[in-house]
C-alpha cells in the first residue's frame, strides 16, 4: 500500500469517507453548492464527480438537497437505482438557520419510507451538513 498523505488526512472528503478510485454520482448540483467541498471530494477520488446523466453503477451518491426541492423520499429512492449493493448515499442539506434547511425529522421519515436508514450526520465546513444513508438490510 502507498503511504498516507498527512495534508489530506483530516479534510472534509475524509469525513465523508470517499477514497481514490470510487465512482460517485452527484445529484442536485446548483449554484449554492460548496465548491471547496466538491473539489476536496474530487481530489480524494482522484476523479470527477459523475453527473445525473451517468448510466453506470456507482459506489456512492452525493445528493445536495434543500427544502422545497421536491419529494425527498422520491429523490432517495431514485438515488438507489445505480448504487452498488452496500454503497452509501450522502444527503447534503443546508445547516440549521440557513435558507433551504431540511428538518432532521423529515430526513428520518423520508429515509425510512425509501427503505434506508441514517447512519451518520456530520457538520461540514461552510453552510452544509451531511447525513449518510444506507439501504436497510433484508
Amino acid at each position: 500500500m502507498a503511504s498516507t498523505t498527512e495534508s489530506v488526512s483530516q479534510g472534509p472528503a475524509d469525513a465523508l469517507g470517499f477514497r481514490t478510485g470510487q465512482t460517485v454520482l452527484e445529484i442536485g448540483y446548483d449554484d449554492d453548492v460548496d465548491l471547496d467541498l466538491r473539489d476536496a471530494i474530487e481530489d480524494a477520488l482522484d476523479a470527477d464527480l459523475e453527473d445525473e446523466d451517468f448510466q453506470g453503477i456507482v459506489d456512492a451518491v452525493l445528493l445536495w438537497w434543500r427544502e422545497g426541492d421536491g419529494d425527498l423520499t422520491d429523490a432517495l429512492v431514485d438515488s438507489l437505482t445505480t448504487l452498488v449493493e452496500g454503497g452509501q448515499v450522502w444527503l447534503l442539506t443546508p445547516k440549521a438557520g440557513r435558507d433551504g434547511h431540511v428538518d432532521p425529522a423529515e430526513i428520518q421519515e423520508a429515509a425510512s419510507l425509501a427503505g434506508m436508514r441514517t447512519t451518520t450526520t456530520v457538520s461540514l465546513p461552510g453552510t452544509w451538513s451531511g447525513t449518510r444513508l444506507a439501504a436497510r438490510n433484508g
